[in-house]
């Protein structure tokens, strides 16, 4: 007999998932617990193991396929049973493919519609759901060409075409007076007219000789989330050179028995991390997010770090990353990034992020300015350590100069609820940490 291979949910927000790729053809043999196929979600990228040893007898979604969560997406069965094929889109959505309980597909009565349909019509890109807030438009009234109803972008844009019928013609802020804010990068701008967003260009000329290939999922979310943070927060930067040396000579007296002792390497990662902790708890407004007029205070520090994959960017989080010890950090982190890139990350280790940091240096890059991971409030950049001449003072007020590893660290901050001072109060403090602390080592 047969068994159903479904289109597992992620984490409780997802509703839908898409085939990345097929790890075994139809025919083949296959151990439970095997890696059968790769699915992309609207929150990590994952392999997902074969629930039942068998002869794979069918495929029934195709690659680039995105589905609904307990969609039977293949048939795992007896070597003896006759193997079918890769089914086309209907056979993916057809009812029998759903062994989902039925669900009331109208709203409930206070508009919210929990159904597994309800959540995918609204469960819209990040994009999408931001241009309908700024029009006021109710994505329950677009009607949506997406899987299950899902309104695209482009079907917000033909709502929004048909006219002042379809949607409130957004109301222009009044003018303010022009204040010069040099941390306010409007380009010299009146905030209404600095909001404002630009018509869209065409990408290339016609005759123009191009090459054009669709976005993959991972970039799509990541393009989405970008373009909504720039529009959410009002982003400022600062930027700190800090003096390494300190940190590099720990790192480097103490490198073989952390290692022995945590069986981990040592980064200069560990070091930020550990630092950027400490800030946040001397200034708890960079731990915090918006919502509406309030600012939410998070009591947990729970550190984001991006790792760079071939196929895209993802953050992984550490949690309450202020409660361990260097060693706790690398292996942490360590462990985080490999299963990263090996796509073996939980939706529950890349969310709940309260704080980023992003390490563009890796690649020999001066310093970074980041765009704020949503619904954050700052993100700190790190950049190259490299060997500088620097002027040093003595004990005795001599100027010298001496070779120091330097590094240009970034912070990334919202100024709705951020100062300028706050923000370099913060990387002060993050900056006399990594020129002074012993992290414990000593």
């Amino acid at each position: 007999m047969a068994f159903d291979v479904v289109m597992p949910q992620m984490g409780e927000s997802i509703a839908e998932a898409t085939v990345l790729k097929w790890h075994r053809q139809v025919g083949d043999v296959i151990a439970k617990d095997d890696t059968l196929y790769e699915i992309s979600t609207d929150k990590v990228d994952a392999e997902i193991p074969a629930p039942a040893a068998g002869t794979l007898l069918e495929i029934l979604v195709e690659v680039n396929a995105t589905v609904p969560v307990g969609t039977v997406v293949a048939r795992i069965g007896d070597a003896s049973e006759k193997p079918g094929g890769v089914a086309g889109p209907a056979a993916a959505s057809a009812p029998a493919a759903m062994p989902v309980p039925a669900v009331p597909t109208s709203p409930t009565p206070d508009g919210d519609d929990n159904s597994l349909e309800g959540r995918l019509r609204t469960k819209s890109s990040p994009l999408v759901r931001e241009m309908a807030k700024q029009h006021g438009v109710d994505l329950a009234t677009v009607q949506g060409t997406g899987q299950a109803g899902r309104v695209t972008k482009e079907d917000l844009e033909a709502h929004l075409a048909k006219g002042p019928t379809a949607a409130p013609a957004p109301r222009l802020a009044p003018a303010l007076p022009a204040v010069h804010d040099p941390s306010a990068p409007t380009m010299g701008l009146t905030p209404a007219l600095a909001a404002a967003p630009a018509p869209a260009m065409p990408a290339f000329a016609p005759g123009e000789r191009v090459k054009v290939e669709p976005m993959s999922r991972m970039r799509k979310i990541i393009a989405d989330g970008m373009v909504a943070s720039r529009r959410t927060s009002a982003h400022v930067y600062t930027v700190f050179e800090i003096d390494m040396t300190h940190v590099a000579q720990l790192r480097h007296k103490h490198k073989q028995a952390f290692e022995a002792q945590f069986g981990t390497k040592l980064s200069f990662m560990p070091f930020v991390m550990m630092a950027a902790c400490k800030a946040l708890r001397a200034y708890p407004v960079a731990n915090a997010s918006v919502d509406g007029d309030n600012i939410v205070y998070k009591q947990d520090i729970n550190l984001g770090v991006a790792v760079s994959l071939d196929w895209g960017l993802i953050v992984p989080v550490v949690k309450n990353a202020d409660m361990m010890n260097l060693g706790g950090l690398a292996r942490s982190l360590n462990d985080l990034a490999e299963r990263a890139r090996a796509k073996q990350l939980k939706p529950d280790e890349i969310s709940g992020g309260t704080f980023t940091i992003t390490n563009p240096g890796v690649y020999g890059d001066t310093f970074g300015l980041p765009i704020i991971n949503q619904p954050q409030v700052a993100i700190q950049g790190v950049g190259a350590i490299v060997k500088r001449p620097v002027v040093i003072t003595g004990p005795d007020g001599t100027d010298f100069i001496a070779i120091r590893q330097m590094m240009f660290s970034s912070l990334g901050f919202d100024h709705r609820i951020i100062d300028g001072a706050t923000g370099d109060l913060f990387m002060a403090f993050v900056k006399k940490e990594l020129e002074a602390s012993t992290f414990g080592l000593e």
